[in-house]
């Protein structure tokens, strides 16, 4: 690959009342450019990832990065969407285009403002991210269509109730240390796996603390060519991208393997010329915790029905054989749906140039990301490697 990360920028995730998609966009756009040491003039081609789907009046938002400054006027620029994959999809056309030789310098900003909407509507909006013709239906949005994987799943291969709080009490742990995340409390494994007032179930067998945050936030990182990038400040490579799309409809696969997640680990890691275990950690799309659990399977971590005992074991800790989501994942971290793939580029890069602070895995030298949209429909793996 020739694609490397050389800057980015990482808003505060949460419920941002004071900001807007514009707002949020500027501000990130603006520290990134300035974190790589260029300036506007500099970037060839910009990339947005919005999902948008009802949560935004402002559609139509590719525009909004030239809001930064009067001098990314004119410069490409192109909205992006892959449902929750969405920010993982506008690193992907950045890199494609260096890879064409078509830009020199790209500019990848991904977005969401959703708590704004109201929580039904946000159920909704989540939701088109589904096959409506047959899970349109589902009670309780998103949470309900991965409530019925997980209860397909306990069926299939037993209660996994313990190590789905371990899952969720270790995200939230980690996600303490994180200065971007929604959430910074260590609620404990005892709290995530009790139901209770503050946590009740929510669609099958998920608990709150089984299910990641409404959040509004913006992430974004500049790439440019590794020639280029050995000359400036910073170089992370891209040892791999690969992306790997899968049919729309649960009733059309096994959804408890998570094929595409499945596929797109083996291309990338065959890329890279690496395997699982020379990773030193893994950022991975834990929208629910059974979506972590599932997806220990398919990147190869665990045999299938048995990622439950690599929770339980603490494999996925820091400290652990491959630490899973030291950021506090999406469970912690937030979920503003066009930022969360950037975000996982941006932190992944902080990983590797030793920058994360309290988040940081000792002795980081190869990091490796999950972002998926829809029950793993869209699937996208990232493994990148400091050169500079």
């Amino acid at each position: 690959m020739t694609a490397c990360i050389v800057g980015w920028a990482h808003s505060q995730f949460g419920k941002l009342s004071d900001e807007t998609v514009e707002s949020l966009i500027v501000k990130v756009t603006n520290d990134a450019l300035e974190h790589a040491g260029i300036g506007p003039e500099d970037v060839d081609e910009i990339v947005l990832g919005h999902f948008n789907a009802g949560f935004s009046a402002q559609d139509f938002t590719a525009s909004l990065v030239l809001q930064a400054d009067d001098r990314l006027r004119f410069k490409p620029a192109t909205r992006v969407e892959n449902a929750c994959a969405t920010g993982s999809a506008a690193v992907r056309q950045g890199i494609r285009a260096l890879e064409a030789k078509a830009a020199r310098v790209v500019l990848v900003v991904g977005v969401e403002q959703m708590t704004t909407t109201p929580g039904p509507e946000v159920g909704k909006n989540l939701l088109k991210a589904s096959y409506v013709v047959e899970e349109g239906d589902i009670p309780a949005g998103f949470a309900g269509q991965f409530g019925k994987i997980a209860a397909a799943y306990f069926q299939r291969h037993g209660d996994q109730s313990d190590a789905l709080a371990r899952i969720a009490a270790k995200n939230h742990k980690n996600g303490v240390e994180n200065p971007y995340a929604h959430m910074r409390k260590d609620f404990g494994y005892e709290f995530c796996r009790t139901e209770s007032d503050k946590n009740p179930f929510v669609a099958g067998p998920l608990k709150r603390t089984d299910c990641s945050l409404v959040s509004d936030g913006a992430a974004a990182i500049v790439l440019t060519d590794a020639s280029t990038a050995l000359s400036m400040k910073r170089a992370v490579a891209f040892r791999a991208n690969e992306h790997v799309q899968d049919f729309l409809p649960m009733s059309k696969r096994d959804i408890l393997l998570f094929e595409g997640c499945e596929a797109a680990w083996e291309r990338a890691l065959k890329q890279a010329g690496v395997s699982l275990d020379d990773l030193s950690f893994v950022e991975t799309h834990d929208c629910f915790t059974i979506a972590e659990l599932i997806e220990y399977e398919a990147m190869g971590l665990a045999p299938r029905g048995q990622g439950g005992k690599v929770a339980l074991e603490g494999q996925t800790e820091k400290g652990g054989r491959l630490p899973v989501n030291p950021s506090g994942g999406l469970k912690a971290k937030g979920h503003p749906i066009g930022a969360t793939g950037v975000s996982m580029h941006a932190l992944t890069a902080m990983q590797l140039t030793g920058e994360a602070g309290g988040i940081q895995v000792e002795g980081a030298k190869l990091g490796g990301i999950f972002n998926m949209g829809g029950a793993a429909v869209a699937n996208y793996v990232s493994i990148l490697e400091r050169i500079k």
